[in-house]
C-alpha cells in the first residue's frame, strides 16, 4: 500500500503537469490571438505579395490627323486565339504540361485550318517564364476564323478569345514614308513598381510615329493576378493605376495635295516637297517607291521584310530627307544671289559660245551654239552654264558658299521626323581631308551649276526655295501643327537682288525652260535642273524642278526630283503643274490656243575629259535601316 507521503507527492506532480500545460495553452491561445488578430494585416500582406503578380497594361496609343482632320493613324481591335495555361495544366512536371499545349495547338490548327504560328520552343518558354498570361497561339485572325472556331463540336478548354489593339492605317500607303510604322515592345516600367509580367506596347520605328512616340504612347496601368505555388492563375482585378489614352496628334499635312504628290511620282524613283513658305508647314511629302505601313503589324513577316530590305528600289528610304542628290540648275537662283550681295553687277554680259573651258575642262550648255551675250536675269531663265560658270570663275566660292550655308544646304533641316541626312556643301578643307586633293577653280564652277561635289535633299531645296518666295525668312520645317512657326534665319538680301532672282525664275516658268509647270490663271515661278550623275559607270539623269506661287504672294513652295528623267522641263514641270492645280485649280481653257513652243533638249553634263573634278556617284543614304520585328 502506498503510504501518504507518496500519494501527496503524485497530487503535487498532477498538479505541476496541469498548470504546465495549462501555462502552454494560455501560450497558444495568446499567439493564436494575435496572429489571427492583432497582427492578421501583417501576415495577409505578405500571403499577398506572395500570391500576387502585377501585370503591366499599356494604354491606347494616340491617333494621327491631317490638317483636315482625316484620319491617318487609328487602333483596331484585333481578335486572337489565346490559350490559358492553367485549363490545361496536367500533374508531375513541366513537360507533361507543355506536351498538352502542345497537343491541342496542332488539334486546333487542324480544326481551324489555320497553320501552326507557334514553335514548341516558344510554348516551353511561355510555360516556364510567362504562366499566368495567355498564349497567343494565332494573332489577327479573320470573322471566318473565329465563327469556325466557335462552331466546333470538339471541346477545347482553355482557348479563348482575346483582344489587344493593333495599329491601322486606314489610308493605306499614303504618307508611309511621313507616318512610319510601329512594332510590339516592353512598355517602359510604372515608377517605384515591381512589374512581373507585361503586355507588349506599341511602340513608334520609324517617321511621326518614332519622332512623336512619347507623345503618342498612353499611359500604362496595372492588372493584379492571384497565382498559386506553382505559377498558376486562380484570380484576377484591376490594379490601382489605370490605364489612358495617348493623346491625338494633327498634322500640318493636306490629304489631297499628298495623294496628288503620290500619283504623280508613281512608278519613278524619287521624292517631293511641297511646303507653305509663309510659315514652314508640310503640305505633302513623298518619297517613291512607297510601302505599306500596315504589314508591319501585328508583327512583320520574315518574308516581307526580305522583300523590301532587298528591293533595289529601296522602298524604305525616305528619299526627301534621306536622299543625296546633285540639285543641278535648281540651285543657280543661289548662286546668282551669293554673286548680287557679294556685288556683282546685274547687268554684267557674259558671251556663251556653247561650252565654257577652263584650262583642260569644259562644261556644255545645253545650247551647243551658245546663248551668245546675255545678262544674269536672262541666264537664270534660259539656265545658261557658261553664265553661271563665269560667275564662279569671277567671284570665287567664298559668296557661293556663304549664302548656300545661310539658307541650309548642308544642314539638316531639323524638321520633326527621325534620320534626316545633312547632305553635303563642300569646303576646301573637307575636299583636302576626304579626297587628298587641292580645291580648283573647276570645283567652283561645278558647284555654281549645282553639280561637282554638292549634294543636297528635296527638303532642303524646298526650304531654300521658301526663302526666296518669301522674300528672305529661312523657316524650320515642321509636321505637327501644333508647333508655332519658328524662323531660323533672315538672309537680309538686299530688295532688287531678291526681286531681280525671282524675276527670273519666273521667266523660267513663262517663256524659259519650265513653260510646263504653267496654270491657266495663276502666276508661277520655277527653275528647272537636270543633274548627270554617274552610278556604277552608268551615266544617268536626275530631274529637278523647284517652284512657287502665287508670284506676288507666295502661299506653296515645292521641289521634286525624279530619278533617271529625262530633264527638269520635260519629265517634272508637268508634275508639278498637276501638284498647282490640285491647290489652287485652274481656269477654264480659251478657245484660242497658242502653238507651244519647242522644249530644248537640257544638257548639263560632266564632260568625260574632265580631269579638274571627280564625278561624285549620287546614291541616296540611309543611315538607319529598319529591323525586322520578332514576334512578341
Amino acid at each position: 500500500m502506498e503510504s501518504s507521503g507518496q500519494k501527496l507527492i503524485a497530487s503535487w506532480r498532477i498538479f505541476l503537469l496541469g498548470i504546465l500545460y495549462g501555462a502552454g495553452l494560455l501560450f497558444l491561445a495568446t499567439a493564436l490571438h494575435r496572429v489571427q488578430v492583432v497582427e492578421s494585416h501583417l501576415f495577409s500582406r505578405d500571403l499577398t505579395r506572395q500570391s500576387v503578380r502585377r501585370v503591366q497594361v499599356p494604354g491606347a496609343r494616340g491617333r494621327i490627323f491631317d490638317r483636315n482632320g482625316i484620319c491617318l493613324a487609328d487602333n483596331r481591335a484585333s481578335y486572337c486565339i489565346a490559350y490559358y495555361v492553367e485549363e490545361l495544366r496536367k500533374r508531375g512536371k513541366w513537360i507533361n504540361t507543355i506536351n498538352a499545349v502542345d497537343a491541342d495547338i496542332d488539334r486546333l490548327s487542324a480544326v481551324l485550318g489555320l497553320p501552326r504560328t507557334l514553335s514548341r520552343e516558344s510554348v516551353s518558354n511561355h510555360v516556364l517564364r510567362s504562366l499566368p498570361m495567355p498564349l497567343l497561339a494565332w494573332r489577327d485572325v479573320n470573322q471566318e476564323t473565329l465563327a469556325r472556331w466557335a462552331e466546333s463540336k470538339e471541346p477545347f478548354p482553355g482557348v479563348d478569345v482575346f483582344v489587344q489593339p493593333e495599329r491601322y492605317y486606314p489610308q493605306g500607303t499614303l504618307a508611309s514614308h511621313i507616318l512610319g510604322y510601329i512594332r510590339r515592345d516592353r512598355p517602359k516600367a510604372l515608377p517605384g513598381q515591381r512589374v512581373h509580367f507585361y503586355l507588349p506596347e506599341m511602340v513608334g520605328r520609324a517617321g511621326i510615329e518614332a519622332y512623336y512616340n512619347t507623345f503618342l504612347t498612353g499611359t500604362c496601368g496595372e492588372r493584379l493576378i492571384q497565382v498559386d505555388s506553382r505559377g498558376y492563375k486562380h484570380a484576377i482585378w484591376e490594379g490601382e493605376k489605370q490605364v489612358a489614352a495617348g493623346k491625338d496628334l494633327h498634322l500640318t499635312l493636306d490629304v489631297n495635295v499628298q495623294k496628288v504628290l503620290e500619283r504623280i511620282l508613281r512608278g519613278w524613283r524619287g521624292a517631293g516637297v511641297v511646303v507653305d513658305p509663309r510659315n514652314g508647314e508640310i503640305l505633302a511629302l513623298a518619297s517613291a517607291p512607297i510601302y505599306d505601313p500596315n504589314a508591319f503589324t501585328p508583327i512583320l513577316s520574315p518574308g516581307i521584310w526580305k522583300r523590301l530590305s532587298t528591293d533595289p528600289a529601296r522602298p524604305l528610304l525616305n528619299r526627301a530627307i534621306q536622299g543625296r542628290y546633285a540639285p543641278g540648275s535648281t540651285f543657280k537662283p543661289i548662286t546668282a544671289l551669293g554673286a548680287l550681295e557679294k556685288g556683282f553687277a546685274s547687268d554684267t554680259v557674259f558671251d556663251c559660245t556653247g561650252t565654257f573651258t577652263l584650262g583642260k575642262m569644259r562644261l556644255r550648255c545645253w545650247d551647243i551654239y551658245g546663248h551668245g551675250e546675255i545678262t544674269l536675269q536672262k541666264a537664270i531663265e534660259q539656265s545658261c552654264n557658261f553664265y553661271f560658270c563665269a560667275i564662279g570663275n569671277t567671284i570665287g566660292y567664298e559668296p557661293i558658299y556663304h549664302e548656300a550655308d545661310k539658307l541650309g544646304i548642308g544642314h539638316a533641316t531639323g524638321i520633326d521626323l527621325p534620320n534626316e541626312v545633312s547632305g553635303l556643301l563642300p569646303t576646301e578643307e573637307w575636299k583636302r581631308n576626304r579626297l587628298r586633293d587641292d580645291w580648283r577653280p573647276g570645283d567652283t564652277c561645278h558647284i555654281a551649276i549645282g553639280q561637282g561635289l554638292l549634294l543636297t535633299t528635296p527638303l532642303q531645296m524646298a526650304m531654300a526655295t521658301s526663302a526666296i518666295a518669301n522674300r528672305g525668312t529661312l523657316y524650320r520645317p515642321h509636321l505637327n501643327r501644333a508647333l508655332p512657326p519658328e524662323k531660323v534665319r533672315e538672309m537680309g538680301w538686299r530688295p532688287e537682288n531678291i526681286a531681280l532672282v525671282r524675276e527670273g525664275m519666273h521667266d523660267v516658268a513663262t517663256i524659259g525652260t519650265g513653260k510646263r509647270i504653267l496654270v491657266r490663271g495663276l502666276d508661277v515661278a520655277a527653275k528647272t535642273g537636270t543633274a548627270e550623275v554617274d552610278i556604277g559607270g552608268v551615266r544617268r539623269k536626275n530631274t529637278w524642278i523647284t517652284a512657287f506661287a502665287p508670284f506676288d504672294n507666295p502661299t506653296v513652295t515645292l521641289a521634286i526630283i525624279v530619278e533617271d528623267g529625262t530633264s527638269g522641263g520635260l519629265t517634272v514641270a508637268p508634275m508639278a503643274h498637276d501638284i498647282l492645280v490640285s491647290i489652287f485649280g485652274e481656269a477654264p481653257e480659251t478657245s484660242e490656243k497658242e502653238e507651244p513652243d519647242p522644249e530644248p533638249a537640257v544638257r548639263e553634263e560632266i564632260v568625260p575629259d574632265d580631269p579638274d573634278t571627280p564625278t561624285i556617284p549620287d546614291t541616296p543614304d540611309n543611315p538607319e535601316t529598319p529591323e525586322p520585328e520578332e514576334a512578341v
